[in-house]
């Protein structure tokens, strides 16, 4: 077995700080501890530049930089961040596990092959995390536990061989075991203060005083004792909300962070193997003008094909927010899947040319993404004689019988049929006696509805008016009558 640890070590600030744009980041911004005397938790690259550090008070922070964006811890954040590494390890292996509260561990051995090598394998797995706005630190090695006490130890040199795991954990800090602080506390009076120096007492002494919780996790991390690990499943439906450091009150400074959690959502597809459908993208505001009764600006949209590609559902989420008018700040985007469906695989290459995947955005979402959901539309073929109800127009993404409405078209049967198509024929007996018309082509018989009482008997014809139009018309029998009346029902380009 081999565990890769995904260790996050600035997940507090990475949950905004994701959202903020190169330009944002080079100004000073710092989480806090929140309560009547809020402290400094973590803080950014431009914040430690001024001075500020972890653990100091707000208002010296404050006074070492004025300026400074402040936002307070947010944990259920930090738990959907280690949510959605979870989600994307399991692109690379299917087991993962959430190691609380700032890890995960994903085993890896049975992948190793599949990507070409650990190297490579190590490498896209970094590189899928990193692009999602994450810092990560990583550790490999043959057991969960020492996978994850090596990345909190800052050690990076894998270590693939059992019998080197003793060498490689004994200078680590108890303090990062996730030992109890008396126990720590009563270990250090002994001088006892690393992993080796622990490893190295008797055993039972250690247990009667120390107790059985560090016997276990020293054995664990030796990969001497099971240490089972609960696999992480994604939820069946995305719902993932992304803090925005500072209150947004135009919608093109939206557009970086509705990318990050573009990716996320893409992360959640590749990994359950679906396509988005349908998404609603919430854009909530400033807490106070909630209180008022301002609700959530919502913005929906439907594809008109399962996709899951990034660039694809940023470039539709982009156009249609192009249309939003704002009413108050934003201070967070929360984006849902509202409808989802299994996505085809797509052929590989032989050549490497051929891995590049080229994402086109069909011009139908992007004019949907626009306009609007009933600007444009879609027709389809119906099992239908009778012109007039062959073809019916359907809004792409949308799957019930509400999106669906008969419109005026002609089924394609293999005989000439026109453009245009009127949504009534329309009589045409003043018009044949005020000059000839020409016959091109006919007559074509449709017979057809005795079923449902809207019966039709028609003979068709191409003909040319006055004009020199080409025009479909037909002559109508269903009264038996040899010199039916004579209708003009569409037009030819």
């Amino acid at each position: 077995m081999l565990w890769a640890c995904l260790l996050f070590p600035s997940l507090p600030l990475d949950v905004f700080a994701r959202a903020l744009t190169p330009a944002e980041a080079a100004h000073p911004f710092v989480v806090t501890s929140g309560g009547h005397y809020p402290c400094v938790v973590a803080a950014n690259a431009a914040a430690r530049v001024a001075g500020i550090r972890n653990g100091q008070l707000v208002s010296a922070a404050l006074a070492l930089a004025p300026d400074v964006a402040l936002r307070e811890r947010d944990l259920a954040a930090e738990e959907a961040a280690l949510a959605e590494a979870a989600t994307l390890a399991l692109a690379f292996t299917p087991n993962a596990s959430i190691a609380g509260p700032d890890a995960v561990v994903a085993e890896v051995a049975g992948s190793v092959h599949l990507f070409g090598g650990l190297p490579r394998l190590h490498a896209e797995l970094l590189g899928a995390v990193r692009a999602h706005g994450y810092a990560v630190r990583t550790a490999l090695a043959p057991a969960p536990m020492a996978a994850l006490l090596l990345a909190r130890g800052g050690q990076s040199p894998p270590v693939l061989d059992v019998d080197a795991l003793e060498a490689a954990l004994a200078p680590l800090p108890l303090a990062r075991c996730g030992i109890d602080v008396d126990t720590l506390a009563m270990l250090a009076a002994s001088g006892i203060t690393t992993f080796g120096d622990a490893h190295r007492l008797p055993r039972a002494g250690l247990a009667r005083r120390a107790g059985q919780q560090i016997i276990s996790t020293l054995d664990r991390a030796l990969g001497r004792a099971p240490d089972p690990r609960e696999p992480y499943r994604p939820p069946p439906r995305f719902e993932r909300r992304l803090p925005l450091p500072s209150p947004v009150d135009t919608v093109e400074s939206l557009h970086f962070a509705v990318h990050r959690l573009v990716q996320d959502f893409a992360g959640w597809l590749l990994a359950r193997g679906l396509g988005a459908v349908r998404m609603s993208l919430a854009l909530v505001h400033e807490r106070y003008l909630r209180a008022r009764g301002i609700a959530p600006t919502v913005v929906t949209f439907a594809l008109g094909a399962p996709a899951r590609a990034p660039a694809h559902l940023s470039a539709v989420l982009r156009e249609r927010l192009g249309r939003v008018a704002l009413p108050a700040p934003v201070e967070a985007i929360v984006l849902t899947s509202d409808e989802t469906a299994p996505l085809r695989g797509r052929n590989l290459g032989l050549l490497p040319e051929d891995a590049a995947e080229t994402v086109a955005v069909p011009l139908v979402e992007r004019l949907r993404a626009r306009l609007g959901d009933d600007a444009v539309a879609v027709l389809a073929v119906q099992p239908e004689h009778r012109p007039e109800l062959a073809t019916c127009e359907s809004v792409p993404g949308m799957s019930s019988k509400k999106s669906t409405r008969i419109r005026p078209g002609v089924a394609g049967t293999g005989a000439p049929r026109p453009l245009w198509l009127a949504p009534e024929a329309q009589p045409l007996a003043t018009d044949l006696e005020a000059a000839p018309w020409i016959l091109r082509e006919g007559p074509e018989r449709i017979e057809s509805g005795w079923w449902d009482g809207r019966d039709v008997r028609r003979d068709y014809f191409v003909a040319e008016n006055p004009r020199g139009e080409t025009v479909w018309i037909y002559r109508d029998h269903r009264y038996g009558a040899d010199d039916g009346e004579w209708f003009l029902h569409g037009y030819f380009a």
